[in-house]
């Protein structure tokens, strides 16, 4: 200012150096917001060295004490397992002390913790751990039961479609194998893009229990999930039902709970619910008030240039929140779901590249 009221500079010249100082501090602050999401990546993706020795004691402790692989739930409370007059729930991880979390809030909460029934399915990496800790801490008097996926018939022997999806999906996934580094240094991205896009980064994401309990896009025939949902809702739907008729063939209601929730409530009332014949009920969401989370409308995810998606579906649909969805199997099992599951599996992996990566792979992490 003092060079122009002294006639160094002129009004053009003024405005010339305004604007180079203004795109400095806008580079600074863009770098600035980059680095902390960088930051915010890496401590929430690192496995802090406790949990990593948590978990390798517990394997230490499952294969030398005899109480730590002892049988979940015990013999005499085994037909609970498919008594449908208790409140089963359903916890998919691989996270040892998140499920603690999720269990002892559960039991804690519950008004009637003796009808609870808590179905924990891990991995076959996890599996020792996962049973030496509730082992070792019990919930009494609920009844828990830890299995790998590994122990299941139909996982070991049969073809699994989330899991053939998650294979073909790697040629999709492998453009972002730079890592972190290399989206951070694409300077032509938003800032909050970055932080979406470093969130898909993380290894939850890569995980078969991310793959299990939630997944992909809705079908047009699609009458038995919540009325007016979406593409991506509906088939999230078929996956997590289809898996769970496959998990638990003789309960006729099951609640899901994911492994970053803590409840806060008696949660039994859920099955006084009137679902109306509907497969599944859940909470809508269009944006939580997580700001590095992007929003989850349709038009973030699929690509509404490809005249398949424009003529079916509006870019304007909320996806849903999958933290708790209570899923009803009797009606289900009354559908034809499991047939346009597979039709819809095999069209988005076949037309991957064309329809449901609109940007990196972040449908994952929201579906």
């Amino acid at each position: 200012m003092d060079e122009v009221k002294n006639n160094i500079l002129d009004a053009k010249d003024f405005a010339f150096k305004l604007r180079e100082m203004v795109t400095l501090l806008e580079q600074r602050t863009r770098n600035a917001k980059i680095q902390e999401y960088l930051y915010r990546h890496v401590a929430s993706s690192s496995i802090p060295k406790q949990l990593l020795c948590l978990a390798l004691r517990l394997a230490h402790e499952h294969s030398t004490n005899a109480a730590a692989r002892r049988q979940l739930p015990s013999p005499e409370l085994v037909p609970a397992l498919v008594d449908d007059s208790y409140f089963h729930f359903v916890l998919a991880s691989d996270n040892v002390l998140a499920a603690s979390v999720v269990a002892n809030s559960l039991v804690q909460n519950s008004l009637r913790p003796e009808k609870v029934v808590l179905h924990v399915i891990t991995d076959e990496k996890t599996y020792s751990p996962m049973q030496a800790w509730f082992s070792l801490h019990p919930l009494s008097p609920a009844i828990i039961e830890v299995k790998a996926l590994q122990h299941f018939d139909w996982f070991a022997k049969g073809k699994v479609p989330v899991l053939e999806a998650m294979e073909k999906d790697q040629r999709v996934r492998s453009r972002f194998r730079g890592g972190s580094s290399a989206i951070v240094e694409n300077n032509s991205e938003k800032p909050h893009i970055i932080a979406a896009k470093l969130q898909t980064l993380s290894p939850k994401y890569n995980s078969v229990m991310n793959h299990i309990r939630i997944h992909l896009p809705e079908v047009i025939n699609f009458q038995k999930c919540y009325a007016n949902i979406s593409f991506i809702q509906s088939l999230q739907c078929l996956v997590s039902t289809f898996l769970f008729l496959q998990l638990f063939p003789s309960l006729n209601k099951v609640v899901f709970l994911d492994d970053d929730i803590v409840v806060q409530a008696d949660l039994s009332p859920l099955w006084d619910i009137d679902m109306n014949g509907k497969v599944n009920g859940a909470v809508e969401t269009c944006r939580g008030e997580d700001k590095f989370v992007m929003s989850k409308r349709l038009e973030n995810y699929l690509n509404f240039s490809h005249p398949m998606i424009a003529e079916n579906f509006n870019p304007n649909e909320c996806a849903w929140a999958y933290g708790m969805n209570i899923f009803d199997l009797e009606a289900w099992r009354k559908t034809n779901i499991s047939l346009t599951y597979h039709h819809w599996v095999e069209e988005v992996i076949t037309n991957i590249n064309h329809i449901v990566f609109k940007q990196n792979v972040t449908i994952l992490s929201i579906q």
